[in-house]
């Protein structure tokens, strides 16, 4: 598919794409040059308190597990058959 550069470095993203990637306005992109190409990703932007959060909930654990007050799996499916008891 082809986009045209317009003012202000601007382009319009084949609609074909938009709903695919289930883009709408006012959605992020990262824009990203890796050898000669342009890549457009999507992103999530997050309320720093939410990522502060979620620190903390994981540093949280971290010192449970050093503890040995919190269960270590040592695959997915043995997380799954714990939570399914």
């Amino acid at each position: 598919m082809i986009a045209t550069i317009r003012k202000r470095s601007q382009i319009t993203l084949p609609s074909e794409i938009v709903t695919k990637l289930g883009l709408s306005e006012g959605d992020r992109l990262d824009v990203i040059e890796k050898d000669g190409a342009i890549m457009l990703l999507p992103m999530a932007v997050y309320p720093t308190k939410t990522i502060n959060d979620l620190k903390q909930e994981v540093n949280d654990i971290k010192a449970k597990i050093a503890a040995g007050e919190h269960p270590v799996f040592d695959n997915v499916d043995a997380l799954f058959d714990s939570l399914e008891k």
